[in-house]
C-alpha cells in the first residue's frame, strides 16, 4: 500500500511531468488535455469541500460552474465588441483581464451560492439534492433563452483573455496558470479541513445535534462551506470557458453536475486529491476510449460500479489501504 501523502506527491509530479514532456515532444494537444483535467479537478475540489466535509450532496454545482463560464463569456464579449453591458442603473465595461474576470466570477458564484444555500439547507437528504438540481435547471433554461449571448448556440470568444506577464495563447503557460490555482485551492482545502471551522463542519456532518448543543449552528457551518465550494467551482468555470473560448448552456446541465460528483466518487469522497485523481481518470478514459467507441461511458460505468462495491474510499482509499471515505 502507498501512504496517502506519497500518493498525493506522485499525482502532483505527474501533473508537472506530463505537460513538460508533451511540450518537449511538441504534443500540444496533450497539454490541452492536461489543462482540461486540471480545471475539471478544480471544480470537483470545490464540490468535495461541501460533499466531503459537509456531507452536502449537491446535484446542482454546475450552476456555479456555468455562472463562472458566463461571467467570462459576457465580460470578454463586451470587450471584444467594444460595447458596455447596460444594467439599467449603471453600465459595466467588458474586460479581457483574467484576474478581474476571476474576481467577478468568484463574487457572483458566492452570491448565488448564498441564496441557493439558504433555501436548500432548509431541507436535507433527497430534497436537498432535488432543490440544488432545480436551481441548475433554472439557469440552464434561462441561458437557452438568453438570445443576446447566443441562446442555445452558445457564445464564442475570439481570443483567450490575458494574464499580466504571460502569453495565455501558449498552451503550457495557460496550463501553468490553471495548475498553480489548483495547487492553491488544494492548499486552502487542506488548511480548512484541519482548522477549527473544518473540524466543526465535520462534526456537524456526523452529529449535528451534538454540534448544536455546544453552541455551534450546523446550518450556518454548512452554508459557509457551500458558499466557498460554489466560489471555487465558479472560478473553475471561468477557466474552462477560457480554455475553450466558448460558453454554452450545457455548462449548467445536470449531466455535468453528475460528472463533477463522479470525479469525487472515483478518487475518493473526502480525500484531498480524490477529485484530482478522478478528473484525470475521466479525461484519460474520455480521450482514449472515445477514439475506440462512442459508447465509452459503458466502461466508465463498469469502473464506477467496481469502485462503489469494492473500494468505498475510491482510488485513493484502495491504493492507501484506507477504505473509509473520511479522515
Amino acid at each position: 500500500m502507498i501512504q496517502e501523502r506519497y500518493l498525493n506527491a506522485l499525482v502532483l509530479f505527474g501533473l508537472i511531468a506530463v505537460p513538460l514532456y508533451a511540450m518537449a515532444t511538441e504534443e500540444l494537444f496533450t497539454i490541452t488535455l492536461a489543462t482540461r483535467a486540471v480545471i475539471l479537478a478544480l471544480a470537483a475540489v470545490g464540490l468535495n469541500l461541501a460533499l466531503g466535509l459537509g456531507g452536502l450532496v449537491s446535484f446542482g454545482h454546475a450552476t456555479f460552474f456555468g455562472i463562472g463560464g458566463y461571467t467570462m463569456g459576457v465580460l470578454a464579449y463586451h470587450a471584444q465588441t467594444y460595447t458596455a453591458l447596460d444594467l439599467g442603473l449603471f453600465t459595466i465595461e467588458g474586460t479581457k483581464s483574467m484576474p478581474i474576470i476571476w474576481l467577478v466570477a468568484i463574487i457572483l458564484s458566492s452570491l448565488v451560492a448564498v441564496v441557493i444555500g439558504m433555501l436548500s439547507l432548509r431541507t436535507s437528504g433527497v430534497y436537498f439534492i432535488m432543490i440544488t438540481l432545480a436551481f441548475g435547471q433554472m439557469f440552464f433554461f434561462f441561458t437557452i433563452s438568453w438570445a443576446a449571448y447566443g441562446g442555445e448556440d452558445g457564445l464564442s470568444i475570439y481570443v483567450r483573455n490575458g494574464f499580466p506577464g504571460l502569453n495565455t495563447l501558449v498552451p503550457i503557460q495557460f496550463y501553468g496558470i490553471c495548475f498553480v490555482i489548483l495547487c492553491a485551492v488544494l492548499f486552502l482545502n487542506a488548511r480548512l479541513a484541519k482548522s477549527p471551522f473544518g473540524l466543526a463542519l465535520n462534526a456537524a456532518r456526523q452529529t449535528p445535534m451534538r454540534t448544536q448543543t455546544v453552541g455551534l449552528d450546523p446550518t450556518r457551518l454548512k452554508l459557509v462551506a457551500f458558499v466557498i465550494s460554489g466560489a471555487i467551482t465558479g472560478l473553475a468555470g471561468a477557466l474552462f470557458a477560457d480554455l475553450n473560448r466558448f460558453v454554452s448552456p450545457t455548462m449548467f446541465s445536470w449531466q455535468f453536475s453528475g460528472e463533477i460528483m463522479l470525479f469525487i466518487i472515483l478518487g475518493g469522497v473526502g480525500r484531498l486529491f480524490g477529485p484530482v485523481i478522478g478528473a484525470v481518470i475521466f479525461v484519460t478514459l474520455e480521450h482514449f476510449l472515445g477514439e475506440i467507441t462512442d459508447f465509452w461511458h459503458i466502461y466508465l460505468g463498469v469502473i464506477l460500479v467496481i469502485i462503489v462495491l469494492f473500494a468505498r474510499g475510491g482510488i485513493v482509499g484502495l491504493l492507501s489501504g484506507r477504505g473509509g471515505g473520511h479522515d
